[in-house]
């Protein structure tokens, strides 16, 4: 009854606090988000047509190179909406380990810009970004098992730019990339493996992070926050359960504990 408990709860941890325990993960890969904000502009409305999210790893600008991020939330994004610290998701993927030195967003044609004042937006002309897409330099070297978020910081006020006298305007984004690693982990082993242990990742504010060892009494877990944990390790009797303290996490590498042992 006692382990019973115990794996609910994990379960519920795993699913409210977005636990992950990648073992199943491609060995060497990183997790990397891409996110955008907006320093404030004197308009009512900046709407930007985001269809696409590629990256590339050459530094010479190769086409054949470009790759399409797995998860993408295409739409038509209001830069006033994330001003003053606010930001949205774009996309996100589990990439190889390595350098990444550029990445593209391919624009629709549903751009549009409303002043202040008036009820009507105005189209936004985007030239380049609707053929070839908007290129960004990021150079961000990814570790494994380490999470990232490469962070998009429009200047909505320099990116627009009027036509002459003819009240019509051009969407030139003047983009700020930002690239940073988030979140770190915890790896190591259990023995004996067949105790096969749920584990607990808890925070000093109670935040949980769950995760379970393998058949082979491995286990890793990621996503966690830069920060000082207990480590809880249950399982079922004969065995006996655990709890390590004073477990630090830094957000760019997966922090190596020592094998524990259940008996």
């Amino acid at each position: 009854m006692k382990k019973r408990f115990f794996f609910a709860m994990l379960w519920t941890a795993a699913l409210g606090f977005a636990s992950c325990s990648d073992e199943k993960d491609p060995s060497g890969s990183a997790r990397m988000e891409v996110r955008m904000t907006d320093a404030p502009g004197e308009y009512d409305e900046v709407n930007v047509d985001i269809r696409s999210v590629q990256i590339h790893r050459e530094a010479n600008d190769n086409e054949a190179g470009w790759e399409t991020l797995e998860n993408i939330r295409p739409g038509v994004y209001n830069l006033l909406d994330f001003a003053n610290g606010r930001d949205t998701l774009l996309a996100s993927a589990t990439l190889p380990i390595g350098r990444i030195s550029q990445i593209r967003l391919v624009l629709g044609n549903n751009n549009s810009l409303k002043l202040k004042g008036e009820t009507t937006p105005r189209p936004l002309t985007t030239p380049s970004g609707q053929t070839s897409g908007l290129k960004l330099q990021i150079n961000a070297d990814l570790e494994a098992d380490v999470t990232y978020v490469v962070l998009l910081d429009f200047d909505a006020a320099k990116s627009i730019v009027p036509r002459g006298n003819s009240g019509q305007y051009n969407l030139k984004p003047v983009i700020r990339t930002l690239t940073k690693a988030v979140a770190g982990g915890i790896r190591g082993t259990v023995t004996p493996a067949a105790a096969k242990p749920g584990i607990l990742v808890i925070s000093a504010a109670n935040d949980t992070i769950g995760g379970f060892a393998d058949d082979a009494g491995r286990y890793l877990i990621k996503g966690i926050p830069a920060g000082t944990y207990k480590v809880q390790f249950s399982t079922a009797e004969p065995y006996h359960g655990k709890e390590l303290t004073n477990i630090v996490v830094t957000n760019d590498r997966i922090t190596d504990i020592p094998a524990v042992d259940l008996n």
